[in-house]
């Protein structure tokens, strides 16, 4: 495996680079928007929150592990995954669903390798979903490194 996830420091919904991007980022199952990076997202652009809660209000494909691409610019889509259920910590339980990112993270690679896409993303899941970043990383290289697709991983300063 010669590639590896590139990290950096920056604003993850302002992707770097040249070509197709798409920004990846962790949704719950229940239709809640709000907090975290998709305020981020959102001020940006309205189409990632209109586009999910539509996708929510449908209920088509709306479940864990399924990925919702929406475009943004020319060059750039939104890429919502269902990867957590509801929103609280349930007894010990956070909401994340690493089986659910996994599934949707194998989703974006597929229609990044088809579209010769870059992936860029923040420490998706380790936030409000309280995911273990190690473990994502893991899942990362298994579905998009291992498939030779460049990952970049932004940190606020």
């Amino acid at each position: 495996m010669d590639k590896q996830i590139n990290y950096r420091f920056g604003d993850a919904t302002d992707p770097q680079g040249t070509g197709i991007k798409i920004i990846v980022h962790i949704c719950n199952d229940i239709g809640a928007w709000g907090k975290g990076f998709v305020l981020a997202l959102s001020r940006r652009w309205d189409k990632p929150e209109s586009e999910y809660r539509k996708w929510f209000y449908d209920k088509k494909g709306f479940h864990l592990g399924e990925v919702q691409f929406v475009k943004v610019e020319n060059d750039l889509f939104v890429a919502n995954i269902i990867g957590q259920r509801g929103i609280t910590v349930t007894g010990s339980v956070p909401p994340i669903r690493y089986e659910a990112v996994e599934a949707g993270l194998k989703k974006v690679a597929e229609k990044a390798g088809k579209m010769n896409a870059s992936i860029h993303m923040p420490r998706i899941g380790s936030g409000l979903a309280g995911g273990k970043w190690e473990e994502i990383e893991k899942i990362i290289n298994r579905t998009i490194i291992a498939r030779g697709i460049s990952v970049t991983v932004y940190d606020l300063k």
